[in-house]
């Protein structure tokens, strides 16, 4: 396989190169000692099945040499092949590491060029932001929608939660579609609520009640949560589990755009639903319980008031219903939003329409309502097939 290196020698000389091949029947070795800097071509032919080995040695005079190396050589052939094969897919993961170390300097580049522009320096900036540009994490865009956002007193206030920072810097829409989605909540979830139970309304008003509540305790975590982020964490402690480190370079989003400089693979997009979908149970196990707890309130506050109202409604099952509505937003809800923001919203609707945000949001309030709507008659339906709630079906 034929090798040819080149060797570029500057500001000290270069006293040892040593070149050799540990062939065991036909060892070789090259030794060269320049006296001053030169510029070095080598080429050489060894056996396939023997590696070639580089070693460099320097003084203490020469340790600030630069020394340039480029190599090439030609690929296996016959039972070769596959092994270059397989060294070939290896190069390709180091070129993607390539990568993301070259966008991670561009990023910092950009990043500091931008803050010279606005006038700021890093000190400036919170810490966590400071450290992700140090980092090379983040773009000059995002450092300049902060300080879009930071005009907002408001939501400047609201950035010192790391939480709502990385949310706002991903998608400037954020509150809004917060706001759409608690405000519009509890009018498609009666709706929803109407729409399957029609004669039956008033008679299970109870849990129409308790739904609702379920649905405002839970609509401002299922955006937050699966919300597509641009991560400021800092790294991860040494010591920490091999768990913690793996969902800790997960996105928050499974769906969500990797800014330069930055990959996941799909195992770790596959995390970020587990771990959301864990966070989601735990949500929602809670908000059931305050809603179950409240309709049970209003069924007993019923019987005092009408005792015939025994026959005709139930308490409802605390821990049934509550572990019921932990895995229905678990796995319905999970799925559902993931895919709202990060596929529907974040790689359809925003690029197509980033210049006019106004008809973005109206989009994204239609979306919005849709899927909570959706998730309303799914849930009816879940919980009936389960039987956690049945019909009234009066005469």
């Amino acid at each position: 396989m034929p090798i040819s290196t080149t060797f570029n020698v500057t500001r000290s000389p270069l006293r040892l190169l040593s070149l050799h091949t540990p062939n065991l029947n036909s060892p070789q070795s090259l030794s060269l000692t320049p006296s001053k800097p030169s510029i070095l071509s080598l080429s050489l032919t060894h056996s396939p099945h023997s590696p070639l080995l580089i070693a460099f040695s320097s003084n203490a005079a020469a340790t600030n040499s630069e020394i340039n190396t480029e190599f090439s050589h030609a690929g296996g052939v016959g039972d070769d092949g596959g092994n270059s094969g397989g060294g070939g897919g290896g190069d390709g993961d180091g070129g993607n590491e390539g990568n993301d170390d070259k966008n991670r300097r561009k990023n910092k580049e950009e990043a500091l060029i931008a803050l010279a522009e606005a006038g700021r320096s890093l000190e400036s900036l919170p810490k966590d932001l400071r450290f992700a540009i140090e980092d090379g994490r983040i773009p000059a865009s995002i450092v300049l929608r902060y300080f879009n956002l930071e005009k907002s007193k408001f939501i400047s206030w609201l950035m010192k939660f790391g939480g709502f920072k990385e949310r706002l810097l991903a998608d400037d829409l954020f509150l809004a579609k917060l706001g759409m989605e608690c405000g519009v909540g509890v009018f498609t979830k009666t709706a929803a609520e109407y729409e399957r139970r029609r004669e039956n309304f008033f008679n299970e008003i109870e849990i129409v009640c308790a739904d609702v509540a379920m649905a405002i305790i839970a609509d401002f975590m299922l955006v937050y949560l699966p919300a597509p982020t641009v991560s400021l964490r800092p790294p991860i402690a040494l010591n920490a589990g091999r768990l913690a480190k793996f969902f800790h370079l997960c996105p928050d989003n499974a769906f969500q755009v990797a800014l330069p400089g930055t990959s996941f693979s799909l195992l770790q997009r596959i995390g970020a639903i587990v771990r959301n979908g864990a966070k989601l149970f735990a949500v929602g196990t809670t908000s059931s319980l305050v809603g179950t707890v409240m309709t049970n309130a209003f069924i007993n506050a019923r019987k005092a008031v009408d005792p015939s109202a025994v026959v005709e409604v139930e308490n409802v099952p605390i821990l049934s219903t509550c572990v019921a509505y932990g895995v229905y937003m678990a796995v319905s809800s999970n799925l559902r939003y993931q895919v709202v923001a990060g596929v529907i919203e974040q790689r359809f609707l925003e690029p197509l329409l980033h210049q006019h945000k106004l008809i973005l949001s109206a989009l994204c309030f239609a979306v919005r309502t849709g899927n909570t709507f959706l998730g309303s008659l799914l849930w009816v339906d879940y919980a009936r097939f389960i039987g956690i709630q049945k019909a009234q079906d009066l005469e």
